[in-house]
């Protein structure tokens, strides 16, 4: 049995041996399948599993060398059958038990200057939950989100659509929870939306959609959904919308006159993803990066739609085009700030509650393509949208 080993080897240090004690006068013939772990026999799965299940896990360093090239499987330990509750990552089935919910705490890399969560953190939350989801649901094979019947026929996901409206940024040590579940999208595709929630107040932060499509993995063309794949997620399915009104509207294609252009971009290895594509956070980086310094030090992204073309790999160099477009505010419409709460600009602008706004929310029209020596192929297409920045200012006397 190994549930001792699981108890007591975070308390002292393991000694790994081959399971057989040496016979002095024969040559040594070790049995492969078992070790000895602090004089207790165990076979190399169970050992496999004790280690998986530690906490905190253990590195390999000292375990026989064997045991070093076990299957993924046995390292991560995916659950195999539905799953209710994670303690580990403080997740637990919702609605009806097809819904995700984790509850996690902003942290001090995940925020900015101003000490708010940026868009990179909630994209990274969003992809981390989406993961999660389907482990909980016990079809999750050993691939980037892909189930045991996508696995069989080279399947993975890829993102073709996302829209994400932010009205307030958590703060450093907010606790938030993040809420996430799945829908069809026509014959092929799935929707995921996401939403973000203050746990102590119940206030959304932000609200997300997406649509997702199959992709042959060998020859990266799309494909459809299999009749099998078909019947492990359609139960998971459910008709409800994180964003009542989404945004349908094609984005332009950007030219060469673009008003803003960041040539010779290229991915890092730290870029790439599990499908050993560029990471789809990392376009919205360098989206945002094209935008000017002077505008970004006074504004704050309140949505994003993004389109998405083509995967973008390692040894590709990409080009950023953005193209900037003022929208006035229509006169006497109200502002919603501080958890939602509305405040006309007669209020604002009049009585010294806040700084004077001279910009209203402004859009931006975005392209990333792959640069090549006979033609250029787009990876995305984007449009942001943003408000200005309030900083509080004293009564006059």
């Amino acid at each position: 049995m190994m549930a001792p080993l699981a108890a007591t080897a975070t308390l002292f240090p393991c000694k790994c041996s081959i399971g057989r004690e040496p016979d002095a006068s024969l040559p040594l013939k070790p049995n492969k399948n078992m070790v000895k772990i602090n004089g207790n026999s165990a076979t190399r799965v169970e050992v496999a599993t004790a280690v998986a299940s530690m906490t905190p896990p253990i590195g390999m360093r000292g375990v026989d060398e064997e045991l070093a090239v076990l299957p993924k499987s046995f390292r991560q330990n995916i659950p195999t059958k539905k799953q209710t509750t994670d303690s580990y990552r403080q997740g637990v089935l919702i609605l009806g038990g097809v819904g995700y919910r984790q509850t996690v705490v902003i942290r001090s890399y995940e925020v900015g200057a101003d000490k708010t969560a940026t868009l990179d953190t909630f994209l990274n939350l969003f992809q981390e939950t989406a993961l999660n989801h389907v482990w909980m649901s016990g079809l999750l094979g050993d691939g980037f989100g892909a189930t045991h019947g996508m696995i069989k026929n080279n399947l993975i996901w890829v993102v073709s659509r996302m829209q994400v409206q932010v009205d307030s940024y958590p703060i450093w040590g907010e606790v938030v929870e993040i809420d996430t579940w799945v829908g069809a999208s026509g014959k092929n595709g799935m929707r995921r939306d996401w939403l973000i929630q203050s746990q102590r107040t119940g206030h959304i932060f932000a609200r997300a959609t997406s649509t997702w499509v199959m992709m042959n993995q060998n020859t990266r063309r799309l494909s459809k959904m299999p009749e099998e794949v078909r019947a492990e997620i359609s139960p998971w399915f459910i008709d409800k919308k994180a964003i009542k009104e989404d945004v349908t509207d094609k984005i332009i294609k950007l030219n060469d006159a673009a008003t803003y252009i960041n040539s010779g971009l290229k991915p890092k290895r730290s870029d790439l993803d599990m499908n050993n594509h560029v990471n789809n956070v990392k376009y919205v980086g360098w989206m945002l990066e094209t935008i000017p310094e002077s505008f970004l030090e006074t504004h704050q992204l309140s949505s994003i739609v993004l389109e998405y073309r083509r995967e973008c790999g390692s040894s590709d160099v990409v080009e950023s085009r953005c193209e900037p477009d003022e929208n006035p505010k229509p006169e006497g419409e109200s502002v919603d700030l501080f958890g939602g709460y509305p405040l006309a600009p007669q209020i604002l602008e009049g009585h010294g509650i806040l700084g004077p706004f001279h910009a209203w929310p402004l859009s931006y029209t975005h392209l990333l393509q792959i640069k090549g020596e006979t033609k250029n192929e787009e990876i995305v297409r984007g449009r942001t949208t943003w408000r200005k920045k309030f900083s509080i200012i004293p009564f006059s006397s």
